[in-house]
């Protein structure tokens, strides 16, 4: 399958998923996650009519996004992995949405090196899982108040990554959770939902998912 037939048949599985729940397609962004991919294999994707690309290490995706500076203002960047505090004067500059503002301490290094309304989203943690990022579920209100006192920043949704189940329906309430959780702060985005999970959760109100493998193939 090339990048483009895989486009469409996830495409395709996204417009069901929505058809599902009377949802539009036009409310769900593909983000496709491109960590490990070269920057020419990502300027096919574009080509094929991709425009949001995610990356998990700053290192990696400042070269890339270098060498892809043609495809601007087109091509929107997204973070969408762990983000260490003394990589965030980079990720500001050449991120366009930050998915994983997982601290306060994050939150404000962002905030002070930002030279532009930075768009994030709060990680949340909601399955309380010891190897997964984000604030707990108890944290979040306060957190959101905190980070939405900081002058660079606009925060824009929640995120989470489900735990790794062989069916996607056991993760399901914590997709759930995380969208009663956005209503309740009246915010916009929800970035959950990988390969594996992403119908699951769409029909649960996803409006970014984070989708690589189901595009690129296996990692090498």
């Amino acid at each position: 399958m090339t990048i483009e037939q895989n486009f469409q048949k996830i495409q395709h599985r996204i417009k069901k998923a929505c058809e599902k729940t009377g949802r539009s397609p036009a409310e769900v962004t593909l983000v496709a996650v491109s960590k490990t991919v070269d920057a020419d294999v990502i300027e096919a994707a574009f080509n094929a009519g991709l425009r949001h690309f995610g990356e998990s290490r700053v290192q990696e995706a400042a070269s890339k996004i270098e060498q892809l500076q043609s495809l601007k203002p087109d091509i929107v960047w997204h973070m969408v992995g762990h983000l260490q505090t003394n990589k965030a004067k980079t990720a500001a500059s050449i991120f366009d949405i930050i998915h994983s503002v997982d601290s306060l301490k994050l939150a404000e290094a962002l905030n002070n090196c930002s030279r532009k309304k930075l768009r994030v989203l709060v990680q949340v943690n909601v399955a309380d899982e010891a190897t997964k990022g984000g604030f707990a579920q108890s944290e979040v209100n306060e957190a959101v108040k905190q980070i939405g006192r900081l002058s660079n920043l606009e925060i824009e949704g929640l995120m989470t990554i489900a735990p790794l189940v062989s069916d996607t329906e056991e993760v399901r309430p914590v997709f759930r959770q995380l969208r009663q959780m956005r209503d309740a702060l009246g915010l916009s985005h929800l970035s959950m939902g990988m390969t594996d999970d992403f119908e699951v959760a769409i029909e649960e109100g996803a409006t970014l998912v984070r989708i690589g493998r189901a595009i690129f193939g296996e990692r090498s």
